[in-house]
């Protein structure tokens, strides 16, 4: 008898991931430059694609929290950038006006 062929692995799961991981950093980035040049340069209004942006993290988050797969230092990571990101949309809206 023969051993069956394995379809998947471990190896195949962390590549799927990274897969993901990339595609997810590169969708992220494109549509914060497309609301950037939205922004500066047709000086349009680009909510939707924010909310969209946001909400795909939302959705990641809320998923991994039922699964009982963040830690602390996820959530500490998370608040600062929340912060700094504010500050930043606060300076950026007082250089603007």
């Amino acid at each position: 008898m023969t051993d069956p062929v394995v379809q998947r692995d471990e190896r195949t799961t962390a590549v799927e991931g990274s897969g993901y991981r990339w595609s997810y950093r590169v969708l992220s980035f494109g549509l914060l430059a497309i609301i950037a040049v939205r922004s500066f340069v047709n000086h349009q209004s680009s909510w939707d694609l924010f909310g969209l942006l946001v909400l795909g993290g939302a959705v990641n988050a809320a998923y991994q929290g039922l699964h009982k797969v963040l830690y602390k230092r996820w959530v500490v990571m998370a608040a600062v950038t929340i912060v700094v990101a504010a500050l930043a949309a606060v300076v950026a809206a007082a250089i603007r006006h």
